[in-house]
């Protein structure tokens, strides 16, 4: 009796060895990106407040590193634009988009949800069909890293990922910024990305928001397609409080509005809001005074 129940208390604690090892798994070891996303995940990315809230907020900061120019719309490239959230995002500032993912539950995900963009299936890894000087900037949240991985025999990472960036340099108008967030396995694999990056013809570099909280911490490739320029500061624990705290689970849906559209236009909490942000993407910016967002009395 007591050997039975050693042998059901030893299977027991491999089957529950065996279920925490699935969890601490990437999403990228379990297969094909287009089998993973399938219809489960897809509703997530639609109900879960979370990870809207977490998405858009990448997406947010990947839009303040692209540097566009201020008052006018610019027509963006999505790498991996899932169900449309950073769509979502692109659109309200303005923008136009046109998204492309491997994956056909997300995307139609997509277009029950009525997003404004264009969308496309497409695998990334064998580059990205469009026409030299289509477009005015490029983001991807969370999706790069999956080409560093071979579902098969004939995918070679390097191969796919020189593809994927060979193609985006040809896609993206000279001068043009790429902003890819992105989750590193390891130092390697963040070097064989870059790597492939610079070889299709772009220069940058890898900007590290947080860097020292283990759960905000967030990757972003900075990519320039035409002269270098200086790489943007990654933002740190003490500029930005709210940004280094993780999201937390609500009973309602997150807004994609963030909470300074709510800000009066030209007020001052407005003009010190947007000059901290011109800080974050590296330009130079007036120092902040008494009379920082006063109103001027016309001169006439």
């Amino acid at each position: 009796m007591m050997s039975k129940r050693r042998a059901s208390a030893r299977r027991s604690q491999r089957c529950h060895t065996i279920e925490m090892a699935s969890r601490s798994r990437r999403p990228e070891h379990s297969g094909p990106p287009e089998l993973f996303y399938d219809q489960n995940e897809a509703r997530k990315y639609v109900r879960n407040s979370r990870m809207i809230d977490i998405q858009t907020k990448m997406t947010e900061r990947a839009l303040e590193l692209l540097c566009l120019p201020e008052g006018q719309p610019s027509y963006l490239l999505d790498i991996g634009c899932g169900s449309g959230l950073s769509g979502d995002y692109i659109s309200e500032e303005g923008h136009y988009w046109v998204g492309i993912d491997i994956s056909p539950a997300m995307l139609d995900a997509a277009l029950d949800r009525d997003t404004e963009g264009d969308l496309l299936l497409g695998d990334m890894g064998q580059g990205v069909p469009f026409r030299p000087g289509s477009f005015d900037g490029c983001i991807s949240i969370s999706a790069v890293q999956w080409l560093c991985n071979a579902n098969k025999k004939s995918d070679v990472p390097a191969r796919r990922l020189y593809c994927f960036f060979s193609s985006l340099y040809s896609a993206l108008v000279r001068g043009a910024r790429a902003v890819l967030q992105l989750y590193p396995e390891n130092s390697e694999q963040l070097e064989l990305i870059t790597t492939q990056a610079t070889r299709a013809g772009f220069t940058g570099g890898v900007v590290v928001d947080f860097p020292n909280s283990a759960k905000a911490k967030k990757f972003y490739l900075c990519l320039f397609s035409g002269p270098s320029t200086s790489l943007p500061k990654g933002l740190t624990e003490s500029q930005d409080a709210d940004q280094a705290s993780e999201s937390t689970f609500t009973s309602e849906r997150a807004p994609h509005k963030k909470a300074r559209r709510d800000l009066v236009k030209k007020s001052r909490e407005w003009v010190l809001e947007k000059k901290e942000r011109r800080r974050r993407q590296g330009k130079e910016v007036r120092p902040d005074t008494q009379y920082t967002g006063r109103k001027r009395k016309p001169r006439f």
